[in-house]
């Protein structure tokens, strides 16, 4: 995200974190890093991108990667009902977390939920897929308190994006 809205200021600028990501998929050909949000300035939605992404692709099926944490916040986002017009929502279950079974997001697992990968394939947008995955519980949030620390981060990001971060301070200067 070029400029998140639901977030405090970054700590690192958004060329930074685009080199980070750049960093972390190097040599995984399946990869493609888009640039679209920071070419385009303002915030960031993903409503707009996904919108860019639909006039590009009008036949193709398009998926939506969040992590559970993400994706029950998205009644708070953005014109957030869109968003499954345009792409299907497939969500990495996390440790500890739970579908939702009540309010907005309930009734949109309800309308739009399903068990099969298939229904992603047979269509291009509008269902809701939530796939276990096993993971290391690791976020942003709690690598933060680790840099500040100068503690390492060896295995928690990949060998490049570390010493991206090591190396421009990128973190360091904005300890709490």
């Amino acid at each position: 995200a070029g400029n998140p809205p639901h977030r405090d200021p970054c700590l690192a600028a958004p060329e930074l974190r685009l080199q980070m990501v750049r960093a972390a998929v190097a040599g995984q050909g399946a990869f493609v890093v888009d640039e679209r949000e920071m070419r385009r300035g303002g915030v960031s939605y993903t409503v707009d991108t996904l919108l860019d992404l639909r006039a590009e692709h009008p036949q193709r099926s398009l998926c939506l990667l969040l992590g559970m944490d993400a994706f029950l916040g998205m009644p708070h986002w953005h014109r957030w009902r869109e968003i499954f017009e345009l792409a299907h929502v497939v969500v990495a279950h996390r440790p500890g977390w739970k579908a939702p079974i009540t309010g907005p997001l309930g009734e949109v697992m309800v309308d739009r939920g399903t068990g099969s990968v298939r229904d992603l394939h047979q269509s291009k947008a509008g269902r809701i897929y939530v796939h276990a995955v096993t993971q290391l519980e690791i976020s942003s949030t709690d690598l933060r308190p680790l840099l500040y620390a100068n503690r390492a981060l060896r295995y928690l990001v990949p060998d490049a994006v570390r010493e991206l971060i090591v190396t421009t301070g990128c973190y360091a200067q904005h300890q709490r």
